[in-house]
């Protein structure tokens, strides 16, 4: 072989491995970190609807919301999913839980043996309610899951699947404390209710080794004063962005979401050392600067806007 020849197939094999690592990312152990599963709204605009991973010294724990496409961002991640046995669902719609039986199968596949999952989400309303009508986070685990459920099938498809769900608290009150709702090896989850309109919604704050993440699900200026206290020191914040100030979006979704200067005030009140813009709807995706400018007449600490498959680290 001629040493041109030569020279040349050293570099295309190098270039295949670069393309390879480029295409699957690399995850330190750190104790705690946070990989985007679904950095996007309802739309089908061209990013996975929200959800996200939690790493524990490396491993992924923790799975917080299911949106549509996550699990195909979950795969290009090149992360494993064996170890993942806990699922926080912060508000019952379709854009946050959309995608739990596919996940849910993943898991089963990755591991072919028993799986118990601990799942915690928003009690329900009551039936007749006045409101849109949204069950339990158990009565929807027993429509996907039961014996006469949807995809029943699965609690047997590799191994037995066991679910153990809390339903929790999500109606804001006045003075309400966090609940703490796991604590383990030095793992401690709390929740507090948020506020989304009719949808009943959890605000979550995980805490492992001295690192903490918040997050706050969609909330509306009902939500606020229980984050402002589950989120006091936090080191990241992770915020969902959907709405620019008034009077860019219709008013209706004010009711629903948190406008970028609200979500400075917020960040510096609870003296979050990170701010993660998630949830991005195509309005704030395409207005970044005048996003960040809000933020900023009162946060002076990072902002990151997420992206799918990014990881953060608190």
């Amino acid at each position: 072989m001629s040493a041109s020849r030569s020279i040349c197939t050293r570099a295309k094999g190098l270039l295949a491995a670069l393309l390879i690592l480029c295409a699957v990312p690399a995850f330190a152990a750190d104790d705690l970190s946070v990989v985007v599963l679904g950095s996007g709204g309802p739309g089908a605009v061209g990013r996975a609807s929200s959800s996200f991973l939690v790493l524990l010294d490396g491993t992924p724990r923790i799975l917080v919301d299911a949106g549509p496409g996550s699990f195909a961002r979950l795969g290009e991640t090149g992360l494993p999913f064996g170890a993942v046995d806990t699922i926080l669902l912060t508000h019952l719609h379709a854009d946050h839980a959309g995608e739990l039986p596919g996940l849910v199968k993943a898991r089963a596949v990755a591991v072919r043996s028993d799986i118990t999952f601990r799942v915690f989400g928003p009690r329900g309303h009551a039936a007749g309610s006045d409101a849109a009508y949204f069950p339990s986070t158990s009565r929807l685990i027993d429509l996907l899951f039961g014996k006469q459920g949807a995809f029943s099938y699965l609690t047997d498809f590799s191994g037995h699947i066991d679910f153990s769900v809390k339903d929790l608290a999500a109606t804001p009150v006045k003075g309400a404390k966090p609940e703490s709702i796991l604590s383990e090896n030095g793992l401690e989850i709390h929740a507090i209710p948020g506020h989304h309109r009719d949808a009943p919604a959890v605000i979550y704050r995980i805490d492992y080794r001295g690192h903490s993440v918040t997050f706050t699900g969609d909330i509306d200026s009902n939500g606020w004063p229980d984050l402002e206290t589950i989120a006091k020191g936090t080191n990241l914040l992770v915020f969902n962005t959907v709405v620019l100030d008034p009077p860019a979006a219709p008013p209706i979704l004010y009711t629903l979401h948190t406008a970028p200067t609200d979500i400075g005030r917020i960040a510096k009140d609870t003296g979050a050392g990170k701010v993660l813009l998630a949830h991005l709807s195509p309005a704030t995706d395409g207005n970044r600067a005048d996003v960040e400018a809000s933020i900023r007449k009162s946060y002076a600490g990072p902002i990151t806007f997420a992206e799918d498959k990014a990881r953060i680290d608190p």
